[in-house]
């Protein structure tokens, strides 16, 4: 038998090729899930009033707020990793309660909201594909989400997550099946179109806040510190900075490649409604499944089972990010053990928020609670948008705070330029449109 020697080189450099041959899917996650969530059935619902009602008239957002997601999203996932605490944990270690209880009071009542405008969708979705009762259909999926982030652990639910977002290709799938005038579709891309009319800008709002929500800054920073936790071999930066070369590379193309899958989905979802809706005359869209009951007599049987089943996918991406980054938030700010590592008895507090969360987004359905609250679905989105604006902006101000502070950022919080630039103006444009939100109330 001959004997095959192996230098200690030569293992060294086996070594060094498989890590850079690691698949770059591996360093998707947090990120990735955050961007795939931002495209609820709520969000649907906004994408395809603003394609039904102006064509490719906002299709331009899709640039516009790309860079701006990506910078906060991204300074969001580095105060995770580089602290090891998510954004209520530091707000309640670095900033009084005063700060603290009324941003995490308004991210729960705007998640509630959420969640059960995103529950009710898909029930009515899946009743349009398969008949039966919507609210029924809406038990099953509040429960299903509850039980399965209760009882598995973190890193399988991750992983099933990730796998979820390919769902999210139903919808370019609907807008190929239709013809597309690209020319005008890429005009409409590329330059800028305003009206003055109080609706368009209301849209243009409802835009921004569906795209730029302060559940997904909580959802990142606290996977960032599940990732820690589930792997023995990563620690805080803070802890063990020669790991933040690798780390923040690893945020960066997860938090790039989220938010773009978001953008780009959102832009097949308007451009969808625009050569199908609007150039129809449908120009009024109150619900993700209204928007895919319209397309069946416009675009054919299988655009809307693509568009109909696409919104139950996307609910079940959607539904837990919500539960849970209200969960993570009144955890951190309360000061209990977080985290969907954890077992339900060791987190017990964690747990009740979660399924609290769902279940009385879930209530928000019922036709008792309808008759007494006049809270529809619609009427859910709505104040889910108007809380979500007002949240937004003090929950980004401290943000950036945080991120420039080194009591909190240590060594790590002089940051890009990139991020400074970008993370403020992303802060400024919410302002604006917070005002605008309000000054475009009745209109």
């Amino acid at each position: 038998m001959q004997m095959v020697v192996v230098s200690k080189d030569t293992v060294i450099a086996a070594t060094h090729r498989s890590k850079v041959a690691k698949p770059w899917l591996k360093w998707l996650g947090p990120g990735l899930i955050t961007g795939a969530s931002d495209d609820d059935p709520s969000g649907i619902a906004t994408y395809s009033q603003a394609g039904a009602a102006f064509g490719f008239g906002l299709l331009w957002t899709m640039l516009f707020s790309y860079p701006l997601m990506c910078a906060i999203q991204e300074i969001s996932g580095r105060i995770g990793r580089v602290t090891g605490r998510g954004i209520a944990g530091n707000i309640g270690r670095y900033y009084p309660v005063w700060v603290l209880y009324p941003l995490v009071f308004l991210l729960v009542l705007a998640n509630t909201f959420n969640i059960g405008a995103d529950i009710g969708a898909m029930g009515e979705a899946l009743q349009l594909l398969v008949g039966g009762n919507a609210l029924f259909y809406a038990i099953g999926f509040a429960g299903a989400c509850v039980i399965l982030q209760t009882l598995v652990p973190y890193s399988k639910y991750s992983l099933y997550l990730k796998w979820l977002t390919p769902v999210l290709f139903s919808y370019v799938a609907t807008a190929l099946i239709v013809h597309v005038p690209w020319g005008r579709a890429l005009h409409g891309t590329i330059i800028p179109r305003f009206a003055k009319s109080g609706n368009y800008w209301a849209t243009f709002i409802a835009i921004l806040g569906t795209t730029i929500s302060p559940y997904l800054f909580f959802w990142q920073a606290s996977q960032e510190t599940e990732e820690i936790r589930d792997k023995p071999m990563d620690h805080p930066l803070n802890d063990a900075p020669e790991q933040a070369r690798e780390q923040f590379g690893r945020i960066r193309l997860d938090t790039y490649a989220g938010m773009f899958l978001s953008n780009l989905i959102a832009f097949f979802i308007i451009l969808a409604a625009a050569v199908t809706l609007n150039k129809s005359g449908v120009t009024t869209i109150d619900t993700a499944a209204q928007a895919a009951e319209a397309l069946r007599p416009l675009a054919g049987r299988f655009a809307f089972t693509l568009f109909a089943a696409g919104i139950v996918g996307t609910g079940l991406l959607a539904v837990p990010v919500l539960a849970g980054s209200a969960a993570y938030a009144v955890g951190e700010a309360m000061k209990w053990p977080t985290g969907l590592d954890r077992k339900p008895l060791a987190a017990k507090g964690f747990y009740r928020v979660l399924a609290a969360a769902t279940l009385l987004g879930l209530a928000m359905n019922f036709p008792l609670i309808q008759k007494y609250t006049h809270l529809t679905p619609i009427r859910a989105l709505f104040w889910s948008a108007v809380i979500n604006g007002i949240a937004a902006v003090p929950i980004m101000v401290v943000v950036m705070l945080m991120m420039a502070n080194p009591k909190v950022m240590g060594n790590f919080a002089a940051t890009s330029p990139f991020l400074r630039i970008f993370g403020w103006l992303a802060t400024g444009v919410m302002a604006v449109a917070s005002v605008g939100m309000f000054l475009t109330w009745n209109n």
